[in-house]
Formats: structure tokens, C-alpha cells, sequence
């Protein structure tokens, strides 16, 4: 189970091991973490951990596009690893067929037949994959079986 500990413990490991990337992931991890917890007003459950570490993925994608855009090729590794690190962490994605049966499922359990009811489905259908999928591959595909 994915929780804040689990970041601090590889933060402290990370800075026994003089380990400049883990440090600075962990650390960035943490920060955001923090941040979404003074939003919220609470401690954070284990999707919206998954949801932070989607976003800090992004990031990372488009900081290497950016680096390597720059002819900035030391930045774009150091990207590459932050974000293998992060991946590390993510849950394995689910194949096109999973995904398909669980927003199969999503639409037969929300009775939806048509486009305009897809809110209804994603509903069902974002708990399930967050953190497994792309929401923008998830959307399509609903959008796709409801025949829109």
C-alpha cells in the first residue's frame, strides 16, 4: 500500500545513500504531497497518492520533451531518471482488454446507452482505473462504446 511514509522512508534512504536523484524526486514527491494534504485538509488516501504521482509523471514527460527541444541533453536525463523512479511506484497500466471489460461493467451497472450519459460511467469507471490508465484513453474509450 502506497502512503506518505513509504515516501519519507525512501527520502531518508535516498540522503544515507548520497543518492542526488532519489533525493530530489522523494522530495518533490513529498512537497506536492503536503500541498494536496493542506488543500484537502487531511491525510491523502492511496488514489489521490496515485493521482500525485500521475501528475508528477507528466511533469516529468514534458521536462524531457522541453530539455531535449533546448539541446539540453544533462536535464533530460536527469528527467528520465525522476520519472523511472516515479513509475516505480505506479501501479502496472492496464492492457486496452481491461480496461474495455471494467468500462463495459461501468456502463451495464450505470444502465447508460448513449453519449449523453457518459459522465454517469466515468463516475464508476475513474476509481477503478486511477492511476492505471490514461484519463484522456479512458474517456475516449467510453465515448467509443457508448457509441458517440
Amino acid at each position: 500500500m502506497l502512503t506518505k511514509e513509504t515516501f519519507e522512508t525512501r527520502l531518508t534512504e535516498a540522503m544515507r545513500a548520497k543518492d542526488e536523484v532519489g533525493k530530489r524526486t522523494f522530495r518533490m514527491i513529498l512537497s506536492a504531497v503536503k500541498m494536496a494534504e493542506v488543500e484537502k485538509r487531511g491525510a491523502l488516501d492511496e488514489p489521490a497518492l496515485l493521482g500525485i504521482l500521475q501528475r508528477e509523471v507528466k511533469t516529468r514527460q514534458e521536462a524531457v520533451t522541453e530539455a531535449e527541444k533546448a539541446g539540453r541533453q544533462d536535464l533530460a536525463a536527469d528527467s528520465r531518471a525522476e520519472l523511472e523512479l516515479i513509475k516505480s511506484f505506479l501501479p502496472q497500466p492496464l492492457t486496452a482488454q481491461e480496461l474495455e471489460t471494467i468500462i463495459r461493467q461501468a456502463i451495464a451497472e450505470a444502465g447508460a446507452s448513449n453519449p449523453a450519459e457518459m459522465g454517469k460511467v466515468m463516475k464508476l469507471v475513474s476509481p477503478k482505473t486511477q492511476g492505471r490508465a490514461d484519463n484522456r484513453e479512458v474517456s475516449q474509450t467510453v465515448r467509443k462504446l457508448l457509441g458517440g
